[in-house]
């Protein structure tokens, strides 16, 4: 088949290879994106075989986070540099190389430097994915190509506490690893058959002082996220250091982007008004998104006795209602005000996190699973439209730095999020126990009306037994205040849709990388 001039029209032909590409694309995003939560699950049984502390294992999810983090804002400059369809196939081969090298690594020291590698590699998988699905598809096309996307980079995360512990259960912890290396090798070959060469062009010169600000900026924000709930947050003098140091690197970064002739992210991104908007957006989306995402399979788990094949079964419904959603509305954008669907996106979510307030621990799975497809549906009226809209009004030649910003504010807010909403559930468990316990008195005649008697607390079983109580509700009450906190988050974020502006309708030709 011959290759098409990414100049030229859409010919004949050019609608299948563009199947092809988008096929060989989603697999190397859903890729990247199982990764990021696959692992969770395994974490356990990685800290036996590896002999690590609890401390130490935690390493294993934030080297692969932080090189994530730092390599992200290099896409758009390396594929202007390289190509993108080299810089493609080179991150789908590193990633999936180094996810092997996981799968075999012996000690602790070997998975922390290969998940570095992981990170780096595959940190430019998504924003390439994008930019690629949004230069091969026309304008119209734009919310079913999203759509498309979105199920990808949104599925992986959600799927990956099932098929992390359905693999860990029945084969090993390895094989959270080893499972990269058929997508990854069919994802390689689709890119390498299918995206013709890269027109040439000339990149920009190299910013090393923006780069290394922003770096430092984003490593240390991350290391303060990680740190700071098992550290006392601002009362431990490291992560005092670590939020001033970070705080340092964003302001010289956004003094040195404003004032030097060569930025490393084009000053244009910022005077479009619906790309910041939306990025602003895309923070708080992924704060919602993956805050609960974090807190419910222990929740699951822990507090209610969950086994972790059962608590991912429950979690499913989830994925299920993200992904119907998803394709019904990428047949929806053009058609109906993308602030409309965002609105709609944003009450389904309240609902659900409204829903989630009512959890206790007598409760069956069905608010679980209804609340979870409800909020899934919710998520996946926002992740498309939100997206298409950031790109919608955007020079196309900004496509692969725009998209790198967007996945990089939106990773910091999903880091954001479960930082901040794990630390105020153990914070929140604390003070409700102690709350609790003043009512533990044998002259409160309601205490002493329903304590059952195997919570006798003048027994030794009883003591022990009416302490694990006591620690159970307070735990729940607290992932509920959890749930309340962000729904007001929700409800705060409606007033950002009075700052989009409904995109005009483009005739612009679309790019095609089709070989």
């Amino acid at each position: 088949m011959t290759a098409v001039p990414a100049t030229a029209q859409p010919q004949e032909g050019v609608g299948l290879n563009r199947v092809a590409i988008t096929v060989s694309i989603m697999l190397a995003t859903v890729m990247q994106s199982l990764d990021t939560t696959i692992a969770n699950v395994a974490l356990p049984h990685m800290q036996g075989s590896v002999s690590a502390s609890q401390d130490q294992i935690t390493w294993i999810l934030t080297s692969y986070i932080v090189a994530s983090a730092i390599a992200t804002p290099l896409t758009g400059w390396v594929s202007d540099r390289i190509g993108r369809k080299r810089l493609f196939l080179i991150a789908i081969a590193g990633f999936t190389v180094a996810s092997m090298l996981c799968g075999m690594a012996e000690n602790l020291a070997e998975i922390v430097l290969f998940r570095l590698l992981q990170g780096l590699f595959g940190a430019c998988l998504i924003p390439l994915s994008q930019a690629v699905l949004l230069d091969i598809y026309p304008p119209r096309m734009h919310g079913q190509a999203m759509a498309i996307w979105g199920a990808g980079a949104i599925l992986g995360p959600i799927l990956g506490p099932f098929l992390g512990g359905l693999l860990t259960e029945n084969l090993s912890w390895r094989w959270v690893f080893y499972i990269n290396l058929p997508i990854g090798l069919l994802a390689f070959a689709g890119v390498w058959s299918f995206i013709a060469a890269d027109v040439k062009r000339t990149a920009k010169r190299f910013d090393f002082l923006g780069f290394g600000t922003l770096a430092l900026f984003i490593a240390c924000f991350q290391m303060m996220l990680d740190r700071g709930p098992g550290e006392d947050w601002f009362g431990s003098p490291e992560i005092v250091a670590w939020a001033v140091t970070s705080a340092v690197g964003l302001w010289v970064f956004m003094i040195h982007t404003a004032t030097t002739h060569h930025p490393f992210f084009d000053r244009e991104l910022a005077t479009d008004r619906n790309f910041v908007v939306c990025t602003i957006f895309g923070f708080f989306v992924g704060v919602l998104l993956f805050s609960t995402m974090a807190v419910l399979p222990p929740m699951m788990q822990g507090l209610m006795g969950y086994p972790v094949l059962t608590s991912g079964i429950v979690s499913m419904p989830r994925g299920l209602g993200a992904f119907l959603s998803m394709f019904i509305v990428g047949r929806l954008v053009g058609k109906i005000d993308i602030r409309l669907l965002l609105a709609t996106g944003l009450a389904l979510n309240a609902a659900a996190l409204w829903q989630m307030t009512h959890f206790d621990l007598s409760m069956t799975s069905m608010p679980l699973i209804t609340s979870g497809l409800l909020q899934g549906f919710g998520t996946g009226l926002i992740f498309v439209p939100m997206t298409a809209l950031a790109f919608a009004t955007l020079n196309p030649r900004l496509r692969a730095e725009a998209s790198a910003v967007n996945t990089l504010i939106r990773s910091l807010g999903m880091a954001a999020g479960i930082s901040i909403v794990q630390a105020l559930q153990v914070q929140n468990s604390v003070i409700m126990r102690a709350s609790m316990t003043e009512y533990v008195r044998p002259d409160n005649p309601v205490f002493a009306a329903t304590v059952p008697g195997l919570m006798n607390p003048s027994t030794l079983t009883g003591l022990a037994n009416l302490s694990g109580e006591l620690s159970r509700q307070a735990a729940m009450v607290a992932y509920v205040d959890g749930f309340r906190l962000l729904f007001w988050v929700t409800l705060a974020m409606f007033p950002m849709l009075l700052l989009m502006s409904k995109p005009k309708s483009r005739t612009e030709t679309p790019v095609v990388h089709a070989d």
